[in-house]
């Protein structure tokens, strides 16, 4: 009977855990996303440098693999006048050229940045300095829009951060809890122990060995779970892969092992310690 009990209680203690790590691994999982997904927004702004009409087209791809070079600059495309026309042809469904009299566009280079320049003032910085190049005419970006972009970012940002240390005590403060219960109906097979004169490693030793069983299988039922509703989420959400690679994937794996792991043995740890210190008298009031 307390065989089958304390199976019962692995079993329990073994879906609590599952249940919360669950939790924990969609926190890390949606911080770790959406950071990507702020990664990839701030290094689609792209900054146009207008050329020179007398910039012929081997200068300006000079000019551009000389900007490629340059830490902010993550990717360079050359833009011909004749290729500026025709996409505005293909866009606006006319042609310029006929109430211009001639090409209204001028060869440019778009630049696309690394996110760690996507704000306002490296702009500036940047801008700055390719202006004083002879071939760049002007330098063109979308200020209100990154500003715009960066005042949503950053407060979402910090609520995420906000939000995942809420939810880590939470999740600490539950696995505990069940850890406890577990613990608190064996509380007189400790106390005996420890009259026959068991010390209390001896004592503890069972109970972090289970403690360590039941991480590592709440752990990877946690992940078979995740992978789980992944999965599910592919058929519908096609592009979550561009945002959601196996390096945030795995790097949720390993929290998630690592918090079962860790929080089990050390709340196992404290539990156990607890009722050891306790007096025959005390282990009947609780």
């Amino acid at each position: 009977m307390n065989k089958r009990r304390h199976r019962l209680q692995m079993v329990t203690l073994c879906i609590s855990a599952t249940m919360v790590l669950v939790l924990l691994g969609l926190v890390v999982l949606s911080v770790l996303t959406a950071n990507n997904l702020q990664k990839s927004l701030r290094e689609n702004i792209e900054i146009s440098v207008i050329l020179g009409d007398t910039v012929s087209v081997k200068d300006g791809t000079v000019l551009g693999s000389y900007i490629k070079t340059k830490p902010y600059a993550r990717e360079v495309v050359y833009i011909s006048s004749e290729e500026a026309l025709k996409t505005a042809k293909s866009e606006m469904g006319i042609d310029p050229t006929e109430f211009a009299g001639c090409n209204p566009f001028s060869a440019e280079l778009t630049v696309k940045l690394e996110a760690d320049y996507a704000n306002t003032d490296s702009l500036q910085k940047i801008a700055d300095t390719l202006r004083k190049n002879n071939k760049v005419v002007d330098v063109a970006y979308t200020k209100d829009e990154i500003e715009g972009m960066n005042r949503i970012l950053e407060p979402i940002s910090i609520a995420l951060l906000i939000l995942s240390a809420l939810l880590i005590f939470i999740c600490y403060t539950l696995i505990s809890n069940s850890v406890q219960l577990s613990i608190y109906s064996r509380r007189f097979i400790i106390h005996t122990m420890k009259l026959v004169g068991a010390s209390w490693g001896f004592i503890r030793k069972p109970f972090l060995k289970q403690a360590i069983i039941v991480g590592l299988i709440s752990a990877t039922l946690t992940c078979i779970l995740l992978g789980a509703i992944i999965y599910g989420l592919l058929p519908y959400m096609p592009h979550v892969q561009e945002i959601m690679t196996w390096h945030e994937l795995a790097f949720t794996a390993a929290c998630v092992f690592i918090f079962g792991f860790v929080i089990m043995v050390l709340c196992t740890y404290l539990s156990v310690n607890k009722f050891l210190r306790m007096t025959a008298g005390e282990l009947y009031k609780i």
